[in-house]
């Protein structure tokens, strides 16, 4: 998502280029959440979680921040809104997140709405004739509809990713068949060969790639190795392991002071040889598209053999969390400079990678911040903020894990007797 990394990016456009052209909202919730106490949070990877109770198999009543997340910003169509920007918008990537929420929460019946709308909205109801589209929202002229027609490869992987994993877990094959159309069109659509680099992964189909500077832009928080190695399983001979071995290299090669840059590109020389270099219209910050970065590598399994890579390419993020006792809002990778106090989906981002690193007294620390304010209701926080601590938080609380194999590993499953055993 491209954007200043001064304002939230959670209100302003993805940057992608105009879009080439093509309602309705719920009512906004009245009534405040009811306060909501948000259970201790893991503090080591080795600890024993208790067995789920079978009510964890019927909702997601015990997941008090999906609630509040689905409370303010789910329509009961499947439509997630994001009412703090004046389009009044939806977007491939938070169709995606809620999905994997929905997942997560073992609501099958939601994640069916939650798809069903993305297909029907941004898709033209054809997945196999095009990739959904980025933005649907409010037109300037009062209708609604596509804002903006081009896709984004990161929420076509989550939704793909999230298929897979409801067709195992809930065993309903046609998802998985329709995961397959998706990740066909994002090998045909989104994947291309960089010369000197090999398989990556652009942001969209359009408007990344200029022939006439040999330079393509890329952004480092679009690739979660899981999702990949998940891939990978699913169609081994397909571009998914070579994409996970070139993304260990771009996170290493633009991160020179441990920090992830929110979007990089690749340029090929005169004399043909390629490198990362800074992006050409937003140069080396690193900001709210980053912090996504630091989140998929601390939910890495710590036996995938690029993780302790990962983590040590990007240490220098952890760093500036135990010396500041926050992560900055902005940073400028190269020299490592950093700027803001990032709000509080930035803390429950790092929780993941300062458990998995070691990192007890800065892991402590951010859990009360993101304990203190995370469910307040008075807060009324943001999406991103909402969508960053579900990650984070679930994800320390064990509510699922990733394996090796980039498979789910859900907290609920062990509580259903209807569950796929491994």
């Amino acid at each position: 998502m491209q954007q200043p990394a001064t304002a939230p990016r959670w209100s302003l456009p993805r940057g992608r280029p105009a879009p080439t052209g093509r309602g309705g909202r719920r009512s906004f919730l009245s009534r405040l959440l009811a306060p909501v106490t948000l259970a201790p949070l893991v503090l080591a990877l080795g600890n024993a979680v208790a067995a789920p109770s079978s009510a964890a198999c019927q909702s997601s009543a015990e997941w008090p921040l999906w609630e509040s997340f689905t409370e303010r910003f789910a329509q009961e169509d499947g439509r997630v809104v994001d009412f703090s920007v004046a389009q009044m918008h939806s977007t491939s990537e938070g169709q995606s997140y809620a999905m994997f929420f929905a997942l997560v929460a073992n609501q099958p019946e939601r994640f069916e709405r939650l798809w069903r709308w993305t297909v029907a909205n941004l898709a033209g109801g054809n997945i196999a004739a095009r990739l959904p589209a980025w933005q649907w929202g409010q037109r300037k002229d009062g209708s609604w509809g596509v804002l903006d027609n081009n896709p984004a490869s990161d929420a076509d992987l989550w939704l793909a990713y999230a298929l897979l994993e409801a067709a195992r877990v809930w065993k309903k094959p046609a998802y998985e068949t329709e995961a397959r159309t998706l990740l066909a069109r994002v090998v045909q659509d989104e994947i291309t060969d960089l010369p000197g680099l090999g398989k990556m992964l652009l942001p969209g189909p359009v408007g990344f790639v200029f022939p006439d500077q040999k330079l393509w832009r890329l952004n480092p928080s679009y690739l979660p190795l899981p999702l990949l190695r998940r891939f990978a399983q699913l169609d081994p001979k397909g571009p998914w392991q070579a994409l996970a071995q070139n993304t260990v290299r771009l996170l290493g090669d633009t991160a020179p002071r441990g920090y992830a840059p929110d979007w990089t590109a690749w340029r090929v020389a005169e004399n043909g040889k390629g490198s990362f270099v800074a992006d050409p219209q937003l140069g080396d910050v690193g900001s709210y598209d980053a912090i996504r970065t630091y989140l998929w590598a601390g939910m890495t399994p710590t036996t995938d053999p690029a993780a302790a890579t990962v983590r040590r390419q990007l240490g220098g993020m952890a760093q500036a969390v135990e010396m500041a006792e926050f992560a900055p809002e902005k940073v400028q990778t190269t020299t490592g400079s950093v700027q803001g106090v990032g709000p509080i989906g930035f803390s429950a981002a790092m929780l993941p990678y300062l458990l998995t690193d070691g990192r007890s007294a800065a892991l402590q620390l951010q859990q009360k911040r993101v304990q203190a304010r995370l469910l307040d209701p008075a807060a009324r926080l943001p999406y991103y903020d909402h969508v960053l601590g579900l990650f984070g938080t679930g994800w320390i609380e064990k509510r699922y894990q990733f394996l090796p194999t980039g498979r789910l590993q859900l907290r609920w499953e062990k509580a259903c007797t209807t569950a796929t055993k491994r």
